[in-house]
């Protein structure tokens, strides 16, 4: 949703939805999922926005001076090509003929012109629109007009292929619609683009003003591009789980179990930069910028890139970080484990590399550390190169480093041989809602143990080994019985093959049963002391039945 500023209050009164099951945490990152096949956004897009820094306030003069300086600052040459002209740039009537027009105050050469401009530096033109009467300035009432694209979607679709744009951003802004009607609107401009015959990339957003759709599919079947949560805010924690508005470490949270719908051609969309506004310290920033590099986030800046710092300019040139999220493998990171402030992130690229993502979300230093089998490396020698000091340093397996609050420290893992990072062998499955960890009773192996919850450690009654889908301890299947209802205590079982014995590790973090799939793994009453059974109940989302691997 692209919110006016000066309507932030009312928009709080108003956005108070929130998906429950979003998950904050992963547990297994499924095979990269099959994304839309146009031919772009094979990587995920570079560029620039209008909207963070200017909101409605755009011309033509201002987006030409800021191609200008994308050009002359060598930003251009790095990638960042799309320059995107957000809401407010159109008549707020349509022609005669129901066509769309630029603003002849702010655009008086014209849209295509302005393409013609971007293209004659060597950059992209990407336009802004929405799927319905409004857009979201008309729909706050901050820009007159009703000219969003319902009933216009084929026309509007030529009249930006005629313009020459490069990149169509498709925002949904409205409380209606379910989710089924979201997904059949978006694939009527998806199917109009493609009618023109011009390669435009594809990137919607489903949130706005609405429950929190994003999450709950992957779109690459609709889109290159989609995002992922509520629009993002220039700090680092605004205390949300996906509402108006997200900071830094909000979004993380949503999009890292979001990892298997991410592949080339179609990407998560955690929302725009905001390194060089204002709200955020450096190490808060340079966080924000590898963070998105590891998710194989659109880098799309929203600073005035003609007053941009030395220091913003450091961040959105480093190299070695565009490199990660420009892979061609297209892969977004998955997570290999977190305690609740330590993160760790592993990104397989396309050279059998790998980079690893030590995330601090503390409010102190703390070290940070991993194994090279851990993210996916087998061997005895490893090279290691930080992606901010651009020093290398080698290693026989163990990855560490001290991270300041906040802070990302990126290492780029090569040598020996690379398996994929998605699955380790052996982990925790850790409650989201008790921070406990699931426990079979007492140690006990005899089948019909029951599994409770307790603090976490490393004895072999919490390590638990995926082997297809069953859920081993103890030399045992985690297992349920074959009347199981809501409230059935799940326990431990030898195992023989059952469906009982089996399980889907699903992406929103949940665990659902095979047999049972509308059980999911559940601490019981929603408890966090130490020794609360886990159950299976219906399955509904919430945190005492979202669990991560640790």
């Amino acid at each position: 949703m692209r919110r006016p500023h000066r309507w932030l209050a009312a928009v709080l009164g108003v956005l108070t939805l929130t998906l429950a099951h979003v998950a904050t945490e992963t547990l297994v990152a499924p095979s990269p999922a099959r994304a839309l096949d146009n031919g772009v956004a094979r990587t995920p897009p570079m560029g620039w926005n209008t909207w963070n820094t200017f909101g409605c306030n755009i011309n033509e003069t201002l987006i030409r001076q800021m191609a200008d300086s994308m050009v002359s600052s060598g930003l251009r040459d790095l990638g960042y090509r799309y320059v995107v002209v957000d809401d407010c740039w159109f008549n707020p009537n349509r022609d005669a003929q129901g066509n769309l027009q630029g603003d002849p105050q702010r655009f008086p050469s014209g849209m295509k012109a302005l393409g013609d401009y971007l293209h004659a530096r060597g950059l992209l033109f990407g336009i802004y629109q929405g799927p319905l009467d409004q857009t979201c300035a008309q729909y706050f009432d901050s820009y007159p007009g009703s000219t969003g694209s319902l009933g216009h979607e084929y026309q509007d679709a030529r009249q930006f292929a005629a313009w020459g744009v490069d990149y169509l951003k498709y925002d949904w802004c409205s409380p209606t619609g379910t989710i089924a009607e979201q997904v059949s609107r978006f694939a009527i401009m998806r199917d109009a683009l493609a009618a023109t015959g011009r390669p435009i990339v594809y990137s919607i957003n489903s949130n706005s003003i609405h429950s929190k759709t994003g999450p709950e599919r992957s779109w690459s079947d609709v889109a290159n591009l989609w995002r992922t949560t509520e629009d993002i805010t220039n700090t680092w924690n605004s205390g949300q789980t996906n509402g108006y508005p997200m900071g830094i470490q909000n979004i993380v949270d949503v999009t890292v179990p979001l990892a298997g719908h991410a592949g080339p051609g179609g990407f998560n969309d955690p929302d725009m930069l905001e390194v060089g506004n204002s709200g955020m310290n450096d190490t808060e920033m340079r966080s924000h910028f590898a963070l998105w590099a590891m998710l194989a986030a659109p880098l799309m800046m929203g600073n005035d890139v003609r007053s941009a710092s030395t220091g913003t300019l450091d961040i959105l040139r480093n190299a070695n970080l565009i490199a990660i999220n420009q892979d061609t493998l297209g892969r977004q990171a998955v997570q290999v484990s977190h305690d609740g402030t330590r993160r760790v992130l592993a990104k397989r690229l396309a050279d059998g590399d790998v980079a690893v993502a030590l995330f601090n979300q503390g409010s102190s230093a703390t070290t940070i550390s991993t194994t090279a089998a851990a993210i996916g490396k087998s061997g005895t020698s490893f090279t290691l190169r930080d992606a901010w000091t651009h020093g290398t340093s080698t290693t026989t397996g163990t990855i560490s480093a001290t991270v300041p609050a906040h802070g990302t420290v990126v290492y780029r893992v090569s040598g020996g041989t690379t398996t994929d990072p998605s699955t380790p062998s052996t982990f925790r499955l850790r409650s989201v809602s008790a921070g406990r960890c699931v426990d079979v009773d007492r140690g006990n192996s005899a089948n019909g143990t029951g599994t409770l919850v307790w603090d976490c450690h490393t004895n072999a009654n919490q390590q638990v080994t995926q082997d297809g889908r069953t859920l081993r301890i103890l030399g045992k299947c985690l297992d349920v019985p074959l009347n199981a209802v809501s409230g059935t205590r799940v326990q431990v079982w030898d195992c023989n093959g059952g469906t009982n014995q089996q399980w889907t590790l699903n992406s929103t973090g949940t665990v659902s049963n095979v047999r049972f799939p509308s059980l999911c793994l559940d601490v019981s009453s929603g408890g966090a002391a130490n020794g609360t059974p886990v159950i299976l109940w219906s399955c509904h989302g919430s945190p005492n039945q979202r669990w991560s691997r640790s």
